[in-house]
C-alpha cells in the first residue's frame, strides 16, 4: 500500500500514534482534536482502536490509542489488523454484484436455484432479498444462543450456517414485507459465490477486489486458527478487569474480514472512480432496498444511507466478538472516516461522528436546536412499559432522579412533546395518543423506516401459583434443544444444559425477559400453556413446544 505521507508521529509507550496533513479549515488542530476524542483509549493497560481520515482520496490522517495484545504488551499502531465486523457485509455484497456483472446470476433468481438444503417457505427467497435483508430468515447466532452454543464457543463455519438454516420451519415474515437484520443471508451469500464462482469468497474477493485496489494486507478469517502477523485481540470487561473475547468461528461473510483503516480508505476510494467492475458498479451498490409495497430502504448493497450534520452519509457499524467498528464517507465533501477498536466497550457509531464532526463541524443553528431539544418535556403519560408488535420485547421507560431513562440506564433525550431519543443509538421514538390523548403506542423510526411499534402495557407481577403453572420442558427442533422453565427459590428461571441458568424477568402478563429476549408463555383454548416463544429483533418468533410430563 502506497500513502502519501506528510507528517508521522509515534508515541511507543501510550501507543499513539498519528499522520496528518494541514485540515480543511487551517485554524483546526485535528490531529489534537482526535486524540482527545480517544483519550480514554490511549492507555498502556488497555485496549483501543485505530483511525484513519481521507479527503477526496488522499489520506489526511491515521491514529492509534491503546494496546493490540495485553499479555504481550503490543501496543496498536495505524497499520494493525482488525476484524472489520459487519463493515464486511459490503464486500461480500460487492462479489454477489461483481457476479451479476459477469451475467452469472441475476439478484432476482430465487435462492432454491442454489440452495435445494432450504425448505420452501411457499414465497421465495431472492438473493437480492438476502443482500437487503428482506428475507425473514432467522438470523443464526440467535438461533445457536438458544441451542447453547453461542457464537466463539464452537466451531462454526458456513456450512454449519447452511445447516443451522436447513432446519427453520418458519420466517420473521414473509420474503420481501419487513425489514429485519440477520447475518444468515450473508453467510449463504458467501455460499453462493463459491457455487456460483468456483472460488471461496476469500479467494474471490482477493482476485477481483483486494489486488485490483491494492488493498494488500486484507483478508478473510476463513480459518480462525491461522496465523495472523499484526493482528490486534478483541476484548471485553468483566467486573472492571479485561478477558479476551475472539471469533473462535470459520463462518464469515458476514463478518470476518481483517483488514486496517488504511485499507478500508483505499476501499472507499471508488467512490471517487471505481477500479473494480464497470461503470455502474457503485451505482448499484448504493441502489437501495425496496419491498413489496415499493417502500425504499435506508439499505442497500451492506450499507447504510442517512445524514449527518445535515450531510449525506453512507456508513456501516460493525461488531464481531471483542471488535468494533465503523465506516463512513460523505460524497460532498468527499470525506471518508474508518474506525477499528478491540475493545467491547467502544460504541464506534458515537465515536466516529465525533471524528467527523471535527472535519464537518454542526452549524450553529444545529448545535442551537439539539441544547434545544433538551428543553422540551414529554407529554404525560409516557412513562410505562412497552411491548413490540414485532418480536414482543419490551422498552421500559421510567423517571430517575427527576429525569426520563429507558432500559433503566439509557438517557431519553426529547426532540418533541411526542418525540425523543436515545443515547445508545441513532432511531427516533414517536409517541401516539389515543382520541382522549392517552399514550397507547410507540413507533420507532429510523432514516425514515418504521423499524417497530410497541403497544403500552401493563406491567404484571406473577404470583408463586401463577409461575408454577408455567414450569417444565419446551422443546424445540429448529434450535435442537430442550430448555427447562423451572421455579426455585432465586425465582422462575430457564434451565440450559449443562450449567446455563437464564433469570426470568416479569413483563406483562404471561411475557419475560432474560438474556435471550423476550419469552411469552402461549395457551391453548382452554387456557393450558402449550408454547413458549422466545424473540428479538433479528429472531420474532421462535416456538418451543411444551413437552408432556409425568
Amino acid at each position: 500500500m502506497s500513502i502519501r505521507t506528510v507528517f508521522l508521529l509515534l508515541a511507543v509507550s501510550a501507543s499513539a500514534a498519528a499522520q496528518s496533513t494541514a485540515p480543511l479549515d487551517p485554524t483546526v488542530d485535528a490531529q489534537n482534536q482526535v486524540a482527545k476524542i480517544f483519550a480514554a483509549y490511549n492507555h498502556a493497560d488497555s485496549p483501543g482502536c485505530a483511525v484513519g481520515v481521507s479527503i477526496a482520496g488522499n489520506e489526511v490522517l491515521r491514529a492509534a490509542y491503546g494496546m493490540a495484545d495485553l499479555e504481550h504488551n503490543v501496543a496498536i499502531t495505524p497499520d494493525s489488523l482488525f476484524e472489520a465486523g459487519s463493515i464486511s457485509k459490503q464486500f461480500t455484497a460487492a462479489a454477489v454484484l461483481l457476479l451479476a456483472e459477469q451475467g452469472k446470476l441475476s439478484l432476482t433468481d430465487p435462492i432454491s436455484k442454489y440452495f435445494p438444503e432450504l425448505p420452501n417457505y411457499g414465497t421465495p427467497i431472492t438473493i437480492d432479498h438476502l443482500v437487503h435483508h428482506t428475507s425473514g430468515l432467522r438470523d443464526w447466532g440467535d438461533i445457536v444462543q438458544v441451542e447453547g452454543w453461542p457464537r466463539s464457543t464452537r466451531e462454526y463455519s458456513n456450512p454449519w450456517v447452511l445447516d443451522i438454516a436447513s432446519h427453520q420451519k418458519s420466517l420473521n415474515y414473509k420474503p420481501g414485507e419487513e425489514w429485519s437484520y440477520t447475518n444468515t443471508g450473508y453467510n449463504l451469500l458467501a455460499i453462493l459465490v463459491q457455487r456460483v464462482s468456483g472460488k471461496s469468497l476469500a479467494q474471490f474477493t482477493h482476485d477481483n477486489i483486494f489486488v485490483p485496489l491494492g488493498m494488500t494486507h486484507t483478508s478473510w478469517r476463513d480459518d480462525f486458527q491461522r496465523i495472523v502477523p499484526n493482528r490486534a485481540i478483541a476484548y471485553h470487561l468483566i467486573g472492571g478487569t479485561q478477558h479476551q473475547l475472539m471469533p473462535f468461528e470459520n463462518a464469515y461473510g458476514n463478518g470476518g474480514m481483517l483488514t486496517t483503516v488504511g485499507e478500508l480508505l483505499i476501499w472507499n476510494k471508488r467512490y471517487g472512480g471505481s477500479k473494480i467492475g464497470d461503470t455502474t458498479f457503485v451505482q448499484s451498490e448504493l441502489e437501495p432496498g425496496k419491498l413489496n409495497d415499493g417502500r425504499s430502504l435506508f439499505y442497500s448493497a451492506g450499507l447504510v444511507t442517512s445524514s449527518h450534520n445535515g450531510a449525506r452519509e453512507i456508513s456501516h457499524a460493525g461488531a464481531t466478538a471483542g471488535y468494533r467498528t465503523w465506516l463512513g464517507y460523505y460524497p460532498a465533501q468527499q470525506l471518508s472516516v474508518a474506525l477499528l477498536c478491540n475493545t467491547a466497550e467502544a460504541n464506534t457509531t458515537v465515536l466516529g461522528h465525533k471524528v467527523v464532526d471535527v472535519y464537518l463541524p454542526p452549524s450553529a443553528a444545529d448545535q442551537a436546536s439539539a441544547a434545544g431539544e433538551r428543553n422540551v418535556a414529554l407529554v404525560p403519560g409516557a412513562v410505562g412499559l412497552y411491548e413490540s408488535r414485532r418480536d414482543h420485547g419490551t422498552l421500559n421507560i421510567e423517571s430517575k432522579e427527576g429525569k426520563l431513562v429507558a432500559r433503566e440506564i439509557d438517557p431519553v433525550t426529547t426532540l418533541s412533546a411526542t418525540s425523543f431519543r436515545l443515547a445508545s443509538d441513532g432511531n427516533t421514538f414517536e409517541l401516539g395518543t389515543d382520541a382522549s390523548g392517552k399514550v397507547i403506542t410507540l413507533r420507532v423510526m429510523s432514516v425514515g423506516y418504521e423499524i417497530d411499534t410497541f403497544d403500552k402495557v401493563e406491567r404484571v407481577k406473577p404470583t408463586h401459583a401463577e409461575m408454577r403453572a408455567l414450569t417444565g420442558d419446551y422443546v424445540s427442533d429448529e434450535a435442537e434443544t430442550t430448555l427447562k422453565v423451572a421455579l426455585t427459590p432465586r425465582g422462575l428461571e430457564i434451565q440450559q444444559r449443562p450449567d446455563t441458568v437464564y433469570p426470568l424477568k416479569p413483563t406483562y402478563a404471561d411475557g419475560f425477559e432474560c438474556k435471550l429476549g423476550s419469552v411469552r408463555f402461549l395457551r391453548d383454548a382452554t387456557g393450558r400453556v402449550t408454547e413458549m416463544s422466545l424473540g428479538n429483533s433479528s429472531m420474532w418468533d421462535l416456538r418451543l413446544k411444551r413437552a408432556d410430563t409425568k
